[in-house]
């Protein structure tokens, strides 16, 4: 008999219908899977035969033969065991099942003992189905919050092979998960800029890089508070729409890293270890899998002690950083993947770390420091908007008991500048003034003449490239969106190019 069971399956952050067919005929006991599938694939046989055998059920000892359609798209994953398994008893004859198979998907993996567990790429998969008129998807319990992000679907959640089987007999009766709220505010955030004493001029630019979305890296001797600045930059980053939202938590579902939650609605802040390599920051694999940066979509992704990392990763970035997506080709297809993100990136200033520093001295040659920073090109530096001098802290400073402002306080201002920067962008398919194009600039980017007059004339005095003007004109207009101010000022010019260390 012949029986057929919809699943899904995900390439990148795109997913497939998979039509698995199976087919039991008289012969020699075999199960043989075709369809280009995996070695989980192939494995999930032997999950298979155990797991119906333990769930009080006969695997039939015949020829089995089971076709994963499309064949011409490998399968990955051990997501197909539930299919697999509901197929071979319904071609069996073991169980039957009345209602329209054609509206309902099946997704899990089993254990031998018939316990369906969860997967990844779920919320990938339950989009593609509804896309394609499906009404509901039976898949793993863990995974149901997770599923159940998407409206419109009815989302099954089982606990195991039993749990599906009663489920093809009773299809209306059996219970759907029932959706939580998941637009929940986000949770406090236990770091706050208020913590950090002193270093007012770096606060300030870490303000100006959240409110126009623009790459930062901090230079200064160990301890003068790098990393701690940096890792409270999500803390004054607004809050991710439903949108944005729904985007990045699809990226962390393809990735496994949801870890329970439904929906992520924070920035993500990503900080890889230098030793991280060249697939792991930008994706890839036999079949890609998105990395560190596309993983930082929407949110910050923190590179400590940059000069560390080698150059030839750090190299990756460029396309990147200027395009805001990343592509990974294969002999099979090219994948794209997101990769709109803030990089925020610390310094030592030479390789002992005291190059400038007043109290103690460094012990550096000239070439040892040109070879240090010699790491982080030249063309990638120039598309870092913001680079900051981080002194040392004065005594003054830390004694002081009245904290500064908070990351609620900076995050207002963030937000009213956002707010200005999409009404001014609406229609144009940017959000933030780190995007504007020349042409935007032009269109977008009010300044008075003296303002202009003052940038070109101190053009040549810093050596600027046209990157570099370009980006002290976005810098601006961003300083300019903080004070609430539609033109862009002399005094804004000058703010801008103290964040521009001359090369």
């Amino acid at each position: 008999m012949l029986s057929k069971i919809y699943s899904c399956c995900f390439l990148g952050l795109d997913g497939y219908c998979v039509e698995i067919e199976t087919f039991i005929s008289n012969g020699l006991p075999s199960c043989a899977i075709v369809g280009l599938p995996d070695a989980a694939v192939n494995e999930s046989k032997e999950r298979v035969r155990s797991a119906i055998k333990n769930s009080g059920m006969e695997f039939p000892l015949s020829r089995i033969t089971v076709n994963m359609a499309p064949a011409d798209i490998r399968k990955e994953g051990a997501f197909y065991d539930l299919p697999i398994a509901l197929g071979i008893l319904l071609s069996s004859r073991q169980i039957s099942s009345e209602f329209s198979q054609e509206s309902t998907a099946f997704i899990g993996e089993l254990s031998l003992g018939g316990q369906v567990k969860g997967v990844k790429g779920v919320l990938t998969m339950v989009i593609t189905l509804k896309e394609m008129g499906f009404k509901r998807i039976v898949l793993p319990q863990e995974n149901a919050e997770e599923a159940s992000i998407v409206e419109g679907m009815k989302i099954i959640g089982v606990k195991s092979l039993e749990n599906a089987v009663e489920f093809l007999y009773n299809p209306d009766k059996y219970p759907c998960y029932k959706r939580k709220h998941k637009w929940q505010k986000c949770a406090e955030q236990k770091l706050d800029f208020s913590d950090v004493k002193g270093q007012e001029n770096a606060k300030r630019a870490l303000e100006i890089a959240a409110a126009g979305m623009h790459n930062i890296i901090l230079i200064g001797p160990p301890g003068s508070g790098k990393t701690m600045l940096a890792k409270r930059l999500p803390t004054i980053l607004p809050d991710l729409n439903q949108e944005q939202a729904l985007e990045v938590t699809k990226i962390y579902s393809i990735a496994g890293k949801l870890k329970g939650k439904s929906v992520i609605k924070s920035p993500p802040f990503r900080t890889p270890h230098h030793t991280i390599s060249a697939i792991a920051l930008v994706g890839g694999g036999s079949i890609p899998k998105p990395g560190e940066i596309s993983l930082a979509h929407q949110g910050v992704l923190f590179l400590d002690e940059m000069p560390e990392f080698p150059r030839r990763v750090l190299e990756v970035l460029r396309q990147p950083l200027e395009n805001e997506t990343i592509t990974v080709a294969r002999v099979n297809a090219t994948f794209s993947f997101p990769a709109k993100f803030l990089l925020a990136a610390s310094a030592n200033p030479c390789p002992c770390g005291y190059y400038g520093d007043n109290r103690k001295e460094c012990r550096c040659s000239p070439n040892d420091i040109q070879k240090y920073f010699g790491r982080i090109s030249g063309p990638l530096m120039d598309r870092i908007d913001l680079q900051i001098e981080v002194s040392r802290v004065d005594i003054m400073d830390l004694e002081q008991k009245e904290n500064g402002l908070t990351s609620a306080q900076i995050k207002e201002r963030v937000i009213k500048a956002r707010r200005l920067q999409y009404n001014r962008l609406i229609g144009k398919g940017i959000m933030y003034n780190s995007q504007l194009s020349i042409k935007d600039i032009e269109e977008n980017c009010s300044v008075t003449a003296h303002a202009m007059e003052f940038l070109n004339m101190t053009y040549s005095n810093l050596s600027l490239s046209a990157r570099g003007y370009v980006k002290v004109l976005k810098i601006a207009r961003t300083i300019a969106d903080l004070a609430c101010r539609e033109s862009v000022e002399t005094e804004d010019i000058a703010e801008a190019l103290q964040y521009r260390i001359p090369n």
